[in-house]
C-alpha cells in the first residue's frame, strides 16, 4: 500500500506512514480536502465556515548543521524536505480537525502557505486555510413527500 500523501510504500495494516507521519485511515471514513471551490460529482449541502490550521517549524542545531553542508554543494536541501512535508500536512490536519469539530465532511478551497517569521531563528509558519462544508453525492435524491 502507498501513502496517499507522500507515496511512500507502507506495510498493509499500518496506521501511520513511516516517511511523512500521515495517519492512514480506511476509505469508509473519507474526508475530502480540495483546492477547488466545488467537488465534481458532489453538491454542497451546507457551508460551515472558515477553518485554519497553523504550525510554526524550525530545524534543530543538527538539522541546520547538515543543511549548511548541503547548501554548499547546491541543489535540494534534504535536511529540510521531510520536515517541511510533515509541517504542511500537520497544518492541513489541524484545519481538518477544526472542520470535523464543526460537523464538516470536506474542506473546499484549501490554500497552504508558508511565511518566514523573520525572527532570524529559521522559523517557518505553515498555514492551511479553507472552507468547511458538508457535501453529498449529486445522485442522492431528496425525499419526496407524497
Amino acid at each position: 500500500m502507498n501513502c496517499p500523501r507522500c507515496g511512500n510504500m507502507v506495510p498493509d495494516g499500518a496506521s501511520f506512514c513511516t516517511k511523512c507521519g500521515a495517519q492512514l485511515t480506511p476509505a469508509a471514513t473519507q474526508f475530502l480536502i480540495v483546492t477547488t471551490p466545488t467537488v465534481a460529482g458532489y453538491r454542497i449541502k451546507k457551508v460551515l465556515g472558515l477553518v485554519t490550521g497553523l504550525t510554526p517549524r524550525t530545524r534543530g542545531i543538527f538539522g541546520k548543521f547538515i543543511a549548511g553542508f548541503e547548501s554548499m554543494a547546491g541543489g535540494e536541501v534534504t535536511a529540510f524536505t521531510s520536515e517541511m512535508e510533515k509541517a504542511r500536512w500537520e497544518a492541513i490536519e489541524r484545519a481538518k480537525a477544526r472542520a470535523i469539530a464543526l460537523g464538516a465532511n470536506a474542506i473546499i478551497g484549501i490554500d497552504v502557505e508558508t511565511s518566514d517569521l523573520g525572527l532570524q531563528n529559521g522559523i517557518v509558519l505553515f498555514s492551511a486555510t479553507g472552507t468547511a462544508v458538508t457535501i453529498e453525492p449529486e445522485n442522492v435524491s431528496e425525499s419526496a413527500t407524497p
